[in-house]
């Protein structure tokens, strides 16, 4: 018999790591290839890991909470000692891909099973001891920021890597530049003396005593702990009040022909499409449409550099049965017709709904859309959701006698009307621009073809 470490596989860009939320198989338990043995908790969403291999469960060496970087071993399984399985791996050496992945490829027969497959659990440090540099390790990528950024390699050596078994990251790397320009900043200006005898904040002044008071409990209250998920959305929304200087604009769409045009081809859709009808695919049509006459707003923030986005990728909050909220992505949006969106918003609102989402559908939004009108909302002031720039809600639809204009003159009639909320970051929005797509997408909406096609 031989034993195998179980490592946490990628679960997605920009994942890095994953909390042990449960074991589904036991110490001594027998787990099949493919089966479930884990399951994990991400910033983005909650997900099961299959075993690699089949084996006995033999030690587990995370405990439940306990947190799992991404190609870390999580388990320890004991597996039958095959001729099949020496000879695979006997022929492997590892080497590092310009793209940062590891191969394994060697021709040295080792007798010790155990021993070959823990290779892919090699760390940076054992890599360095070999007889190879370290620096062959390091991608393309990096070596061309350390080059313009004149990084030593003793600087180098020195970081610690958050990537796959310890390696260096584009992330680390400007992490790294940051606090090394803060550094420098520090020591050589002048106006940044300390200065030994300002007041210091205490628990007295009352900024402080506020952020940190309690509030009082009374006989009846009762107490209930914040879930895993609830604690990560109430992390992110200060955080991004913190980062984005939040300004909302407002709108009202009259958006009667998208409301008579979806009565009365909804019951058509659903048996030509198989999915329900909804006003979220005209939204999300007249989003995407209203991005590409303003592609500033589907930017990014990094430091002092703005990232524009080619793809328009947007997001859907979704409300989720526990009262939790989730934002999974709907990728290439401009790139699917109205019907393409419906089947779109339809699988991933489900999927969100009963905890079957994947890592990679909450990943890489560039703007988002809540329809804080489906819980009978006129208007809201949504926080947006990082590292986006803008964020947009939509009301309720309500009727209201509203002025019609007309060749014969103005008239009063009864129109479907709806609150377009527009939040965005003044740091790069500025209110003609963020007030102007808000407009762009009513007018959108307003002058929606009541012809139109699914």
């Amino acid at each position: 018999m031989a034993e195998y470490k179980l490592i946490l596989p990628p679960m997605g860009e920009g994942i890095m790591e994953a909390t042990i939320t449960g074991w589904v198989k036991n110490e001594g338990d027998y787990v099949e290839e493919d089966e479930t043995i884990v399951e994990i908790a991400t910033d983005k969403v909650d997900s099961d890991v299959p075993s690699s291999i089949s084996g006995k469960l033999l030690k587990k060496l995370k405990e439940v909470n306990d947190i799992c970087k991404i190609g870390e071993a999580f388990a320890i399984l004991e597996i039958e000692d095959t001729d099949e399985k020496s000879s695979a791996v006997s022929k492997t050496e590892i080497s590092l891909n310009q793209d940062d992945t590891l191969t394994i490829n060697t021709s040295i027969n080792v007798p010790n099973i155990t021993s070959e497959l823990e290779i892919p659990l090699v760390s940076n440090s054992e890599l360095h001891n070999s007889n190879a540099s370290k620096s062959t390790y390091y991608s393309p990528l990096i070596r061309s920021i350390c080059k313009k950024e004149n990084i030593s390699q003793s600087e180098l050596d020195l970081l610690q890597g958050t990537g796959l078994n310890g390696r260096i990251t584009k992330e680390d790397i400007l992490s790294y530049l940051k606090s090394r320009n803060l550094s420098a900043t520090i020591k050589v200006s002048p106006i940044l003396e300390p200065v030994h005898n300002s007041p210091k904040l205490s628990e007295n002044t009352s900024e402080t005593s506020i952020l940190n008071s309690s509030p009082s409990i009374s006989d009846g209250d009762e107490i209930i702990e914040m879930d895993r998920m609830r604690k990560l959305i109430s992390k992110n929304m200060l955080q991004s009040r913190q980062i984005s200087a939040h300004v909302t604009s407002f709108v009202e769409a009259d958006v009667t022909n998208i409301v008579l045009w979806r009565n009365k081809n909804k019951d058509s859709f659903f048996k030509n499409e198989g999915v329900k009808l909804t006003f979220m695919p005209m939204f999300i049509q007249a989003i995407v449409k209203a991005i590409k006459d303003f592609p500033m707003i589907n930017i990014s923030v990094d430091g002092d550099t703005i990232i524009k986005r080619k793809n328009i990728n947007i997001g859907i909050a979704t409300a989720v049965p526990n009262g939790n909220l989730i934002v999974p992505v709907i990728k290439n949006a401009d790139q699917l017709s109205l019907s393409g969106l419906a089947r779109s918003i339809n699988d991933l609102a489900n999927r969100a709904r009963n905890n079957q989402l994947k890592p990679e559908d909450t990943n890489n939004g560039t703007y988002t859309l809540s329809n804080i009108g489906s819980f009978g909302n006129l208007a809201g002031t949504p926080i947006i959701n990082q590292p986006q720039v803008a964020i947009m809600a939509v009301g309720s639809i309500v009727k209201k006698p509203a002025v019609i204009e007309t060749p014969q003159g103005d008239m009063i009639g009864i129109r479907h009307m709806m609150i377009i909320s527009h939040t965005y970051d003044h740091r790069v929005i500025d209110g003609a621009l963020g007030g102007a797509f808000a407009k762009k997408v009513s007018d959108y909406l307003e002058k929606f073809d009541p012809n139109t096609k699914f």
